[in-house]
Protein backbone atom coordinates (compact mmCIF):
# COMPACT_ATOMS: atom_id res chain seq x y z
CA UNK A 1 0.00 0.00 0.00
CA UNK A 2 1.33 3.02 -1.10
CA UNK A 3 1.34 6.07 1.97
CA UNK A 4 0.80 9.71 0.11
CA UNK A 5 2.84 12.58 0.86
CA UNK A 6 1.92 16.21 1.17
CA UNK A 7 4.40 18.31 -0.86
CA UNK A 8 5.49 20.71 1.80
CA UNK A 9 8.76 22.95 1.70
CA UNK A 10 10.94 21.49 4.01
CA UNK A 11 13.02 23.73 6.41
CA UNK A 12 16.61 22.75 6.27
CA UNK A 13 17.12 23.53 10.13
CA UNK A 14 20.92 22.16 11.10
CA UNK A 15 22.50 22.07 14.24
CA UNK A 16 24.18 25.38 13.91
CA UNK A 17 21.29 27.22 12.33
CA UNK A 18 19.66 25.91 15.87
CA UNK A 19 21.76 27.05 18.07
CA UNK A 20 21.87 30.62 16.44
CA UNK A 21 17.85 30.46 16.55
CA UNK A 22 17.81 29.12 20.29
CA UNK A 23 20.63 31.94 21.43
CA UNK A 24 18.54 34.30 19.68
CA UNK A 25 14.65 33.52 21.42
CA UNK A 26 16.49 33.28 24.97
CA UNK A 27 18.16 36.79 24.72
CA UNK A 28 14.64 37.97 24.04
CA UNK A 29 13.35 36.44 26.61
CA UNK A 30 16.03 38.05 29.11
CA UNK A 31 15.16 41.11 27.67
CA UNK A 32 11.55 41.45 27.37
CA UNK A 33 10.30 39.36 30.48
CA UNK A 34 11.41 38.71 34.36
CA UNK A 35 12.81 35.68 35.24
CA UNK A 36 11.27 35.17 38.71
CA UNK A 37 13.49 31.54 38.93
CA UNK A 38 16.39 33.57 39.53
CA UNK A 39 16.99 33.82 43.01
CA UNK A 40 17.87 37.70 42.90
CA UNK A 41 14.53 39.03 40.89
CA UNK A 42 11.49 40.55 42.35
CA UNK A 43 7.91 40.33 40.37
CA UNK A 44 8.78 44.46 39.53
CA UNK A 45 12.14 43.69 37.82
CA UNK A 46 13.71 42.80 34.65
CA UNK A 47 17.42 41.07 33.45
CA UNK A 48 18.86 42.56 30.78
CA UNK A 49 21.85 40.49 29.26
CA UNK A 50 25.09 42.67 28.54
CA UNK A 51 27.85 41.96 25.80
CA UNK A 52 30.55 41.11 28.34
CA UNK A 53 28.21 38.18 29.43
CA UNK A 54 27.03 40.12 32.43
CA UNK A 55 23.44 40.51 33.70
CA UNK A 56 21.93 43.87 34.84
CA UNK A 57 18.55 43.58 36.70
CA UNK A 58 16.23 46.80 36.36
CA UNK A 59 13.37 48.12 38.49
CA UNK A 60 10.33 48.65 37.04
CA UNK A 61 9.48 51.39 39.90
CA UNK A 62 12.50 53.21 39.25
CA UNK A 63 15.48 53.96 36.99
CA UNK A 64 18.07 52.37 39.22
CA UNK A 65 19.58 49.21 37.89
CA UNK A 66 21.96 46.82 39.58
CA UNK A 67 24.76 44.39 37.99
CA UNK A 68 24.62 41.18 39.01
CA UNK A 69 28.19 40.41 38.32
CA UNK A 70 28.69 43.18 41.78
CA UNK A 71 26.05 41.55 43.64
CA UNK A 72 26.83 38.19 43.30
CA UNK A 73 29.99 37.13 40.91
CA UNK A 74 28.69 33.59 40.39
CA UNK A 75 25.31 34.57 38.57
CA UNK A 76 26.10 35.45 34.81
CA UNK A 77 25.64 34.35 31.34
CA UNK A 78 28.96 32.56 30.90
CA UNK A 79 27.61 29.36 33.14
CA UNK A 80 23.37 29.64 33.08
CA UNK A 81 21.13 27.52 30.90
CA UNK A 82 20.01 30.15 28.49
CA UNK A 83 17.15 27.84 27.84
CA UNK A 84 13.70 29.18 26.72
CA UNK A 85 11.83 25.81 27.72
CA UNK A 86 13.38 25.85 31.50
CA UNK A 87 10.11 26.99 33.47
CA UNK A 88 7.91 24.44 31.32
CA UNK A 89 10.27 21.46 30.93
CA UNK A 90 10.91 18.90 33.97
CA UNK A 91 14.92 18.06 32.42
CA UNK A 92 16.35 20.88 34.12
CA UNK A 93 16.35 21.73 38.06
CA UNK A 94 18.32 25.11 37.88
CA UNK A 95 19.45 27.65 35.38
CA UNK A 96 22.04 29.65 37.08
CA UNK A 97 25.73 28.06 38.25
CA UNK A 98 25.81 24.98 36.04
CA UNK A 99 29.03 24.37 36.56
CA UNK A 100 28.75 24.34 40.26
CA UNK A 101 25.27 22.57 41.32
CA UNK A 102 24.47 22.57 45.31
CA UNK A 103 25.19 19.09 45.93
CA UNK A 104 29.08 19.83 45.51
CA UNK A 105 29.47 21.64 48.93
CA UNK A 106 27.78 18.79 50.50
CA UNK A 107 29.58 16.17 48.49
CA UNK A 108 32.99 17.91 49.78
CA UNK A 109 31.78 18.34 53.02
CA UNK A 110 30.93 14.65 52.96
CA UNK A 111 34.36 12.87 51.98
CA UNK A 112 36.52 15.76 54.67
CA UNK A 113 34.90 14.41 57.07
CA UNK A 114 35.59 10.53 56.16
CA UNK A 115 38.79 11.71 55.44
CA UNK A 116 39.65 12.52 51.65
CA UNK A 117 40.53 15.97 51.38
CA UNK A 118 41.64 16.47 47.85
CA UNK A 119 38.12 15.92 46.30
CA UNK A 120 37.71 17.04 42.96
CA UNK A 121 34.73 18.03 40.58
CA UNK A 122 34.79 18.41 36.74
CA UNK A 123 32.20 20.43 35.46
CA UNK A 124 33.09 19.61 32.02
CA UNK A 125 30.47 20.79 29.50
CA UNK A 126 27.55 23.10 30.46
CA UNK A 127 25.36 23.14 27.19
CA UNK A 128 24.94 20.40 24.74
CA UNK A 129 26.37 17.54 26.44
CA UNK A 130 23.44 15.07 25.82
CA UNK A 131 24.02 12.64 23.14
CA UNK A 132 21.36 10.12 24.05
CA UNK A 133 17.76 11.17 24.63
CA UNK A 134 14.06 9.14 24.74
CA UNK A 135 11.54 11.77 24.14
CA UNK A 136 7.76 11.12 24.39
CA UNK A 137 5.91 11.82 20.80
CA UNK A 138 2.46 13.63 21.70
CA UNK A 139 0.21 16.24 20.20
CA UNK A 140 -1.28 16.05 16.80
CA UNK A 141 -0.24 15.24 13.06
CA UNK A 142 -0.62 19.25 12.15
CA UNK A 143 1.33 20.12 15.60
CA UNK A 144 3.16 17.31 17.12
CA UNK A 145 4.82 18.03 20.51
CA UNK A 146 8.25 16.06 20.91
CA UNK A 147 10.20 16.82 24.82
CA UNK A 148 9.74 15.67 28.04
CA UNK A 149 6.68 15.17 30.15
CA UNK A 150 6.27 18.45 32.53
CA UNK A 151 6.94 17.93 36.17
CA UNK A 152 4.15 16.07 38.21
CA UNK A 153 2.23 15.33 34.39
CA UNK A 154 1.63 13.08 31.37
CA UNK A 155 1.45 16.25 29.32
CA UNK A 156 4.48 16.78 27.20
CA UNK A 157 6.82 20.09 27.19
CA UNK A 158 7.77 20.48 23.29
CA UNK A 159 11.56 21.25 23.68
CA UNK A 160 13.14 22.15 19.99
CA UNK A 161 15.65 24.18 21.10
CA UNK A 162 16.61 22.22 24.13
CA UNK A 163 20.10 23.56 25.75
CA UNK A 164 21.26 20.64 27.06
CA UNK A 165 20.90 18.31 23.75
CA UNK A 166 24.03 18.05 21.33
CA UNK A 167 22.56 20.35 18.26
CA UNK A 168 22.28 17.22 16.26
CA UNK A 169 19.62 16.01 18.34
CA UNK A 170 17.06 19.39 18.07
CA UNK A 171 17.60 19.42 14.47
CA UNK A 172 16.86 15.57 14.15
CA UNK A 173 13.65 16.06 15.78
CA UNK A 174 12.69 19.00 13.76
CA UNK A 175 12.93 16.67 10.63
CA UNK A 176 11.02 14.21 12.47
CA UNK A 177 8.19 16.27 13.13
CA UNK A 178 8.27 17.67 9.41
CA UNK A 179 7.29 13.91 8.25
CA UNK A 180 4.74 13.31 10.76
CA UNK A 181 3.11 16.28 9.62
CA UNK A 182 3.56 15.25 5.45
CA UNK A 183 2.73 11.51 5.88
CA UNK A 184 -0.26 12.50 8.60
CA UNK A 185 1.66 10.38 11.32
CA UNK A 186 -0.63 10.08 14.87
CA UNK A 187 1.33 10.79 18.07
CA UNK A 188 0.07 8.59 20.43
CA UNK A 189 -2.81 8.92 22.94
CA UNK A 190 -2.24 7.75 26.22
CA UNK A 191 -6.02 8.52 27.38
CA UNK A 192 -6.87 6.40 24.41
CA UNK A 193 -4.25 3.93 23.62
CA UNK A 194 -4.52 5.00 19.80
CA UNK A 195 -1.91 6.41 17.64
CA UNK A 196 0.94 5.20 15.59
CA UNK A 197 4.46 6.96 17.13
CA UNK A 198 4.75 6.89 20.82
CA UNK A 199 8.77 7.87 21.49
CA UNK A 200 11.84 8.17 19.95
CA UNK A 201 15.41 7.84 21.18
CA UNK A 202 18.00 10.05 19.43
CA UNK A 203 21.53 8.67 19.91
CA UNK A 204 24.35 10.76 18.77
CA UNK A 205 27.83 8.91 17.28
CA UNK A 206 30.36 11.27 17.08
CA UNK A 207 32.72 8.35 15.38
CA UNK A 208 33.53 9.80 12.12
CA UNK A 209 37.23 8.99 11.05
CA UNK A 210 36.83 11.07 7.66
CA UNK A 211 36.78 14.35 9.86
CA UNK A 212 39.21 15.75 11.80
CA UNK A 213 39.29 14.78 15.93
CA UNK A 214 37.95 18.62 16.63
CA UNK A 215 35.34 18.88 13.97
CA UNK A 216 33.68 15.31 15.21
CA UNK A 217 31.82 16.06 18.41
CA UNK A 218 29.89 19.12 16.54
CA UNK A 219 28.95 17.23 13.40
CA UNK A 220 27.43 14.21 15.04
CA UNK A 221 24.87 11.88 13.86
CA UNK A 222 22.07 10.82 14.83
CA UNK A 223 20.33 7.51 15.35
CA UNK A 224 16.86 7.32 14.93
CA UNK A 225 14.59 4.16 17.24
CA UNK A 226 10.96 4.73 16.53
CA UNK A 227 8.83 3.29 19.00
CA UNK A 228 5.76 2.47 17.36
CA UNK A 229 2.58 1.18 18.83
CA UNK A 230 1.80 -1.88 17.25
CA UNK A 231 3.15 -5.61 17.67
CA UNK A 232 5.36 -5.92 14.85
CA UNK A 233 6.44 -5.17 11.45
CA UNK A 234 3.59 -7.23 9.96
CA UNK A 235 0.78 -5.36 11.76
CA UNK A 236 -1.60 -3.56 9.84
CA UNK A 237 -0.46 0.47 9.56
CA UNK A 238 3.16 -0.33 9.27
CA UNK A 239 3.74 0.79 5.74
CA UNK A 240 3.52 4.41 7.29
CA UNK A 241 6.28 3.76 9.67
CA UNK A 242 8.55 2.92 6.25
CA UNK A 243 7.47 5.90 5.09
CA UNK A 244 8.55 7.64 7.95
CA UNK A 245 12.07 5.98 7.90
CA UNK A 246 12.25 6.83 4.32
CA UNK A 247 11.48 10.39 4.79
CA UNK A 248 14.15 11.15 7.45
CA UNK A 249 16.78 9.06 5.10
CA UNK A 250 15.93 10.70 2.28
CA UNK A 251 16.16 14.35 3.69
CA UNK A 252 18.68 13.29 6.41
CA UNK A 253 20.98 10.43 5.13
CA UNK A 254 24.17 10.23 3.23
CA UNK A 255 22.60 11.74 0.18
CA UNK A 256 21.03 14.80 1.76
CA UNK A 257 22.27 18.23 1.46
CA UNK A 258 23.63 17.57 4.91
CA UNK A 259 24.36 14.00 6.25
CA UNK A 260 22.28 14.28 9.84
CA UNK A 261 20.88 10.33 9.91
CA UNK A 262 23.08 8.04 10.96
CA UNK A 263 20.29 5.01 10.84
CA UNK A 264 16.72 4.69 11.17
CA UNK A 265 15.56 1.55 13.75
CA UNK A 266 11.86 0.48 14.91
CA UNK A 267 10.97 -0.54 18.35
CA UNK A 268 7.21 -2.24 18.64
CA UNK A 269 5.49 -1.60 21.62
CA UNK A 270 1.96 -2.10 23.08
CA UNK A 271 1.99 -2.07 26.67
CA UNK A 272 -0.07 0.21 28.61
CA UNK A 273 1.59 0.88 31.07
CA UNK A 274 5.03 3.48 31.38
CA UNK A 275 7.76 1.31 30.24
CA UNK A 276 9.18 2.88 27.09
CA UNK A 277 10.35 0.12 25.06
CA UNK A 278 9.00 -3.03 23.59
CA UNK A 279 11.14 -6.45 23.00
CA UNK A 280 11.17 -6.33 19.44
CA UNK A 281 13.58 -4.30 16.90
CA UNK A 282 14.22 -4.06 13.67
CA UNK A 283 16.95 -2.04 11.46
CA UNK A 284 15.09 0.21 8.92
CA UNK A 285 17.44 1.92 7.05
CA UNK A 286 21.02 3.35 7.08
CA UNK A 287 24.46 1.84 8.78
CA UNK A 288 23.57 -1.16 11.13
CA UNK A 289 26.29 -0.77 13.63
CA UNK A 290 26.78 2.21 15.93
CA UNK A 291 30.53 2.96 17.09
CA UNK A 292 31.99 5.43 19.44
CA UNK A 293 35.33 6.38 20.72
CA UNK A 294 35.38 6.28 23.90
CA UNK A 295 38.34 5.27 26.71
CA UNK A 296 40.49 4.90 24.38
CA UNK A 297 39.02 2.19 22.08
CA UNK A 298 35.90 1.49 19.99
CA UNK A 299 32.57 0.49 21.56
CA UNK A 300 29.65 -0.68 19.64
CA UNK A 301 26.18 0.17 20.59
CA UNK A 302 23.03 -1.42 19.56
CA UNK A 303 19.30 0.77 20.20
CA UNK A 304 18.55 -1.65 22.74
CA UNK A 305 21.84 -1.44 25.50
CA UNK A 306 22.79 1.23 27.93
CA UNK A 307 24.69 4.11 26.94
CA UNK A 308 25.88 6.96 28.22
CA UNK A 309 24.08 10.18 27.87
CA UNK A 310 27.20 12.66 27.92
CA UNK A 311 29.74 10.91 26.18
CA UNK A 312 32.28 13.85 26.88
CA UNK A 313 31.93 13.54 30.72
CA UNK A 314 32.46 9.50 30.72
CA UNK A 315 35.08 9.50 28.64
CA UNK A 316 36.65 11.74 31.23
CA UNK A 317 35.61 9.87 33.84
CA UNK A 318 37.10 6.68 32.52
CA UNK A 319 40.48 8.86 31.58
CA UNK A 320 40.75 9.40 35.23
CA UNK A 321 39.74 5.56 36.58
CA UNK A 322 42.67 4.56 34.33
CA UNK A 323 45.39 5.85 36.35
CA UNK A 324 44.41 3.51 39.18
CA UNK A 325 44.56 0.40 38.00
CA UNK A 326 48.03 -1.04 37.63
CA UNK A 327 49.31 -2.73 34.68
CA UNK A 328 49.01 -5.82 34.46
CA UNK A 329 46.45 -6.46 37.06
CA UNK A 330 43.46 -8.69 36.91
CA UNK A 331 40.10 -6.89 37.24
CA UNK A 332 36.38 -7.28 37.57
CA UNK A 333 33.90 -4.98 35.94
CA UNK A 334 30.04 -5.41 38.02
CA UNK A 335 27.23 -4.36 35.91
CA UNK A 336 29.32 -4.18 32.65
CA UNK A 337 26.85 -3.28 30.14
CA UNK A 338 28.40 -3.64 26.91
CA UNK A 339 31.79 -3.77 28.75
CA UNK A 340 32.90 -0.08 27.65
CA UNK A 341 35.17 0.31 31.34
CA UNK A 342 36.08 -3.28 31.59
CA UNK A 343 37.58 -3.26 27.64
CA UNK A 344 39.31 0.26 27.99
CA UNK A 345 40.82 -1.10 31.03
CA UNK A 346 42.38 -4.45 29.37
CA UNK A 347 43.73 -2.44 26.26
CA UNK A 348 44.66 0.96 28.43
CA UNK A 349 46.66 -0.75 31.24
CA UNK A 350 47.76 -4.07 29.52
CA UNK A 351 45.53 -6.00 31.81
CA UNK A 352 46.05 -9.79 32.56
CA UNK A 353 42.63 -10.82 32.80
CA UNK A 354 39.43 -8.91 32.61
CA UNK A 355 35.83 -10.42 33.76
CA UNK A 356 32.76 -8.21 32.38
CA UNK A 357 29.15 -9.04 34.69
CA UNK A 358 26.42 -8.01 32.96
CA UNK A 359 22.60 -9.31 33.86
CA UNK A 360 21.01 -7.91 30.94
CA UNK A 361 21.48 -10.16 28.28
CA UNK A 362 21.46 -7.99 25.13
CA UNK A 363 24.65 -6.30 26.07
CA UNK A 364 26.37 -9.04 24.64
CA UNK A 365 25.67 -8.53 21.25
CA UNK A 366 27.57 -5.23 21.45
CA UNK A 367 30.54 -6.65 23.83
CA UNK A 368 31.08 -8.85 20.94
CA UNK A 369 31.31 -6.75 18.11
CA UNK A 370 33.44 -4.21 20.39
CA UNK A 371 35.96 -7.15 21.24
CA UNK A 372 36.27 -7.27 17.29
CA UNK A 373 38.02 -4.37 17.10
CA UNK A 374 40.32 -4.57 19.99
CA UNK A 375 44.23 -4.13 19.10
CA UNK A 376 45.29 -7.77 18.03
CA UNK A 377 48.39 -7.23 19.90
CA UNK A 378 46.39 -7.17 22.89
CA UNK A 379 47.14 -10.55 25.01
CA UNK A 380 44.90 -10.26 28.10
CA UNK A 381 41.95 -13.04 29.01
CA UNK A 382 38.44 -10.78 28.31
CA UNK A 383 35.16 -12.63 29.19
CA UNK A 384 31.68 -11.79 29.35
CA UNK A 385 28.90 -12.96 31.57
CA UNK A 386 25.01 -13.09 31.72
CA UNK A 387 24.23 -13.18 35.06
CA UNK A 388 22.96 -11.45 38.31
CA UNK A 389 25.92 -10.46 40.50
CA UNK A 390 23.84 -10.19 43.42
CA UNK A 391 23.69 -14.34 43.77
CA UNK A 392 27.11 -15.65 45.44
CA UNK A 393 29.39 -12.34 44.40
CA UNK A 394 32.35 -13.98 45.75
CA UNK A 395 31.70 -16.30 43.40
CA UNK A 396 32.75 -13.19 41.01
CA UNK A 397 35.84 -11.55 43.15
CA UNK A 398 37.78 -14.50 43.24
CA UNK A 399 41.10 -14.27 41.97
CA UNK A 400 40.79 -10.20 40.82
CA UNK A 401 43.08 -7.73 42.19
CA UNK A 402 40.65 -4.66 41.22
CA UNK A 403 36.99 -4.80 41.22
CA UNK A 404 35.18 -2.30 39.51
CA UNK A 405 31.15 -1.41 39.95
CA UNK A 406 29.21 0.44 38.40
CA UNK A 407 25.59 0.12 39.83
CA UNK A 408 22.01 1.53 38.83
CA UNK A 409 21.26 4.68 40.58
CA UNK A 410 19.59 2.07 43.87
CA UNK A 411 23.34 1.66 44.58
CA UNK A 412 25.01 -1.99 45.45
CA UNK A 413 23.29 -5.14 46.58
CA UNK A 414 23.01 -5.91 49.81
CA UNK A 415 24.83 -9.71 49.12
CA UNK A 416 27.79 -7.66 47.17
CA UNK A 417 28.25 -5.26 50.36
CA UNK A 418 28.23 -8.01 52.62
CA UNK A 419 30.79 -9.70 50.59
CA UNK A 420 33.18 -6.97 49.69
CA UNK A 421 32.96 -6.92 53.78
CA UNK A 422 33.58 -10.24 53.93
CA UNK A 423 37.54 -10.07 52.53
CA UNK A 424 39.29 -9.07 55.31
CA UNK A 425 38.49 -12.38 56.87
CA UNK A 426 39.55 -14.36 53.95
CA UNK A 427 42.75 -12.61 53.38
CA UNK A 428 45.12 -14.78 51.26
CA UNK A 429 44.18 -17.84 52.45
CA UNK A 430 42.00 -20.73 50.21
CA UNK A 431 39.09 -20.83 52.21
CA UNK A 432 36.16 -23.80 51.02
CA UNK A 433 33.44 -21.74 50.09
CA UNK A 434 30.35 -22.64 47.12
CA UNK A 435 32.05 -20.53 44.10
CA UNK A 436 35.95 -20.93 45.56
CA UNK A 437 38.49 -22.66 43.01
CA UNK A 438 38.78 -25.99 44.86
CA UNK A 439 34.84 -26.40 43.88
CA UNK A 440 35.51 -25.30 40.21
CA UNK A 441 37.24 -28.64 39.26
CA UNK A 442 33.88 -30.90 40.21
CA UNK A 443 30.96 -30.67 38.22
CA UNK A 444 29.25 -27.83 37.76
CA UNK A 445 25.43 -28.20 38.66
CA UNK A 446 24.21 -24.30 40.45
CA UNK A 447 21.54 -23.23 37.57
CA UNK A 448 22.80 -19.56 37.67
CA UNK A 449 26.67 -20.30 36.96
CA UNK A 450 25.36 -22.89 33.98
CA UNK A 451 23.49 -20.08 32.08
CA UNK A 452 26.51 -17.90 32.58
CA UNK A 453 28.20 -20.25 30.98
CA UNK A 454 25.91 -21.09 28.25
CA UNK A 455 25.95 -16.86 27.78
CA UNK A 456 29.54 -16.06 28.36
CA UNK A 457 31.67 -14.67 25.55
CA UNK A 458 35.30 -14.95 25.85
CA UNK A 459 38.72 -13.87 24.41
CA UNK A 460 41.61 -16.37 25.71
CA UNK A 461 45.24 -15.25 26.33
CA UNK A 462 48.06 -16.64 24.75
CA UNK A 463 49.96 -16.10 27.98
CA UNK A 464 49.79 -19.09 30.68
CA UNK A 465 48.10 -17.40 33.77
CA UNK A 466 49.33 -18.60 37.57
CA UNK A 467 46.23 -20.52 38.94
CA UNK A 468 46.40 -18.74 42.41
CA UNK A 469 43.57 -17.94 44.49
CA UNK A 470 43.42 -13.89 45.69
CA UNK A 471 40.67 -11.06 46.68
CA UNK A 472 40.75 -7.23 45.30
CA UNK A 473 42.60 -5.24 47.14
CA UNK A 474 40.95 -2.05 45.09
CA UNK A 475 37.45 -0.97 44.76
CA UNK A 476 36.74 1.30 42.59
CA UNK A 477 32.76 2.53 42.96
CA UNK A 478 31.17 4.42 39.89
CA UNK A 479 27.39 6.14 41.09
CA UNK A 480 25.41 8.15 39.59
CA UNK A 481 22.90 7.87 42.57
CA UNK A 482 24.50 10.26 45.62
CA UNK A 483 22.20 9.31 48.63
CA UNK A 484 22.61 5.69 47.71
CA UNK A 485 26.41 6.38 47.31
CA UNK A 486 26.98 7.35 50.94
CA UNK A 487 25.01 4.48 52.42
CA UNK A 488 26.69 2.30 50.20
CA UNK A 489 29.85 4.24 51.45
CA UNK A 490 28.98 4.00 54.91
CA UNK A 491 28.71 0.42 54.99
CA UNK A 492 31.87 -0.40 52.88
CA UNK A 493 33.82 1.47 55.66
CA UNK A 494 32.12 0.31 58.85
CA UNK A 495 34.04 -2.96 59.59
CA UNK A 496 37.84 -1.53 58.53
CA UNK A 497 37.78 -3.98 55.38
CA UNK A 498 38.17 -0.75 53.36
CA UNK A 499 39.35 2.04 53.49
CA UNK A 500 38.33 5.76 51.22
CA UNK A 501 41.79 6.86 49.46
CA UNK A 502 40.14 9.22 46.81
CA UNK A 503 37.11 10.81 45.35
CA UNK A 504 36.16 12.64 42.06
CA UNK A 505 33.39 13.89 40.81
CA UNK A 506 31.73 14.39 37.35
CA UNK A 507 28.86 16.61 35.63
CA UNK A 508 27.47 14.10 33.70
CA UNK A 509 23.92 16.45 33.52
CA UNK A 510 24.51 20.01 34.10
CA UNK A 511 21.49 21.57 35.09
CA UNK A 512 20.30 19.04 37.55
CA UNK A 513 21.20 18.01 41.22
CA UNK A 514 22.85 14.68 40.17
CA UNK A 515 26.45 14.06 39.62
CA UNK A 516 28.54 10.89 38.87
CA UNK A 517 31.32 9.75 41.90
CA UNK A 518 34.44 7.89 41.23
CA UNK A 519 35.34 6.47 44.65
CA UNK A 520 38.88 4.45 44.97
CA UNK A 521 38.73 2.23 48.11
CA UNK A 522 41.50 0.24 48.97
CA UNK A 523 41.85 -2.81 51.36
CA UNK A 524 42.57 -2.23 55.01
CA UNK A 525 40.83 0.54 57.59
CA UNK A 526 43.41 2.52 58.05
CA UNK A 527 44.02 6.15 56.59
CA UNK A 528 46.09 6.49 53.49
CA UNK A 529 49.83 6.95 54.88
CA UNK A 530 49.53 5.22 58.75
CA UNK A 531 52.19 3.56 59.73
CA UNK A 532 54.09 3.04 62.86
CA UNK A 533 53.16 0.89 66.27
CA UNK A 534 50.11 -0.88 67.31
CA UNK A 535 49.06 2.27 69.37
CA UNK A 536 49.44 4.36 66.34
CA UNK A 537 47.29 1.78 64.63
CA UNK A 538 44.53 1.41 67.81
CA UNK A 539 44.15 5.23 68.03
CA UNK A 540 43.37 6.05 64.06
CA UNK A 541 41.12 2.81 64.07
CA UNK A 542 38.64 4.60 66.60
CA UNK A 543 39.22 7.64 64.94
CA UNK A 544 37.78 5.90 61.56
CA UNK A 545 34.96 4.21 63.67
CA UNK A 546 34.06 7.53 64.80
CA UNK A 547 33.97 9.27 61.68
CA UNK A 548 31.25 6.34 59.99
CA UNK A 549 29.69 7.28 63.49
CA UNK A 550 29.09 10.87 62.68
CA UNK A 551 28.24 9.90 58.97
CA UNK A 552 25.35 9.02 60.52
Amino acid sequence: MAVAIRCAPLIALTPSKLRERSAERWAMALTFACVPSSPSLRSNQTLTPNRDKTLTITSTSSKDSLSLTKQDPGLSLSTALQCQHFEMCSGCAHEWRLDQPHIIKEANNFFSGIGVPDFSFDSGLLWEWRCRAKLAVRGSSNNPLIGLYQEGTHSVADIPFCQAHHPSINAAVNLLKQGIAALSIQPYDEDMGTGELRYVQMAVTTYNTSLPVGERYRNGRVQVALVWNSRSEQSPGVEKLNALSDFLWSNGGCSADFHLIHSVWANFQTSSNNIIFGNRWRHLIGERDFWEHIGGIDISLIPSSFGQANTKAFDSLLQKLQKYIPYGASVVDLYAGAGVIGLSLAVTRKCRTVKCVEVNKESKISFEKSIGRLPKSLDCNISWHHADVSVEPLYWLENADVVVVDPPRKGLHPSLIEALGKLSKLGKKSVRMSGSSDLKGKEEKRPWVLRAREACVEVESETNLDKHQSWPQTLIYISCGWENFKEDCRSLLSNNTWRLEKAHAFNFFPGTQSIEVLAVFKRGGQFKGQTGTKKKKKRMSKITRKAVVNMH
